[in-house]
């Protein structure tokens, strides 16, 4: 990310403490982190911000804002390098019940592929949406959202207990971090709800690694699994840039200057991944797999080659 331009610490530490102020952080507290959130009012269009500060020894601090802008279409499709992986989700989407995982790193657009997937699945239908979230981060007035709020005792676990008494046809979660969280996901799947939830994991065959982590039996995984998804969000190579597209070139519109690539396991390649050997893979499943398509998406032009080796996977 390139930088625009730089502020003296005065200023910058001026402005800090108005965006703490205003997103009901501790203007005094600068020795811990702290995190916050408001809408901003831009002309015709209103812009969620997330706040996180962070402060160095010298209790100097730091602010980073995330910027949520609201679509005003209606955008059936997402940018992305490969249509198969992409249909292959929209199908997985369309199950009357099971649980499917979305991985991938932070920033790598996994919030927003659920929703599109969900908001496709929905279309024409009267179905009920239900989403656990800690915050929630796209306002969907088609979905019911709720939000986590551990000050007022409103965790994962009691929202997603609630969820289930509404007999809702999909629940999104934002993130399975914990054992109870897990259970009640695996509950939610075994008892004919579509689950669609992101966790933490450095790829498909992690996700297995980690839910069997958070206590979950591989016995469980095998009858609610449905589906696996790992994605990362890959800047564009720009032949008038000569490198990744700079925020103000016009070679590429703003908002498409990423794309999604994404690695899928469904199926038979997802019952080799939850079989006790887990790492086995056949000729097919090594043709899709992250570092293959990374790679192939190189090979096409459409990301650098000092990309492709930053997110490139280390296999053991």
């Amino acid at each position: 990310m390139d930088k625009q331009f730089y502020l003296d610490r005065e200023e910058g530490g001026r402005l800090i403490s108005l965006f703490k102020y205003l997103s009901n952080m501790d203007v005094g507290e600068k020795r811990r982190p702290q995190s916050g959130s408001m809408t901003f009012q831009l002309e015709k269009k209103a812009i969620d911000l997330r706040f996180s500060t962070i402060s160095n020894y010298q209790s100097q601090e730091s602010l980073v804002i995330r910027l949520l802008k609201q679509k005003e279409t209606d955008v059936s499709e997402i940018g992305t390098f490969f249509q198969y992986e992409w249909q292959q989700l929209k199908k997985l989407a369309d199950a009357k019940s099971g649980l499917l995982l979305f991985s991938g790193p932070v920033d790598s657009g996994k919030t927003t592929t659920m929703y599109h997937l969900v908001k496709n699945r929905i279309r024409g239908e009267k179905q009920q949406v239900i989403t656990v979230e800690d915050p929630v981060e796209i306002e969907e007035v088609s979905f019911l959202q709720t939000q986590v709020n551990e000050t007022a005792g409103v965790s994962y676990e009691h929202l997603l207990k609630s969820s289930l008494r509404h007999h809702p046809d999909v629940i999104i979660v934002g993130e399975i971090r914990d054992e109870e969280t897990a259970r009640m996901v695996i509950r939610g799947a075994l008892t004919g709800h579509l689950i669609v939830a992101s966790i933490h994991a450095k790829n498909c065959t992690g996700v297995i690694s980690r839910l069997m982590e958070l206590g979950i039996s591989r016995p469980l995984l095998q009858q609610t699994l449905i589906g696996i998804s790992f994605q990362t969000l890959l800047p564009l190579y720009c032949p008038l840039c000569e490198t990744n597209c700079r925020t103000f070139c016009t070679h590429y519109p703003r908002d498409q200057k990423r794309a999604a690539l994404f690695e899928v396991r469904t199926g038979e390649a997802l019952k080799r991944s939850l079989v006790e050997s887990g790492e086995k893979k056949s000729r097919e499943d090594a043709q899709r797999s992250f570092n293959h398509l990374l790679e192939k998406v190189t090979a096409y032009g459409y990301i650098s080659k000092q990309t492709c080796d930053r997110y490139l996977i280390p296999e053991h």
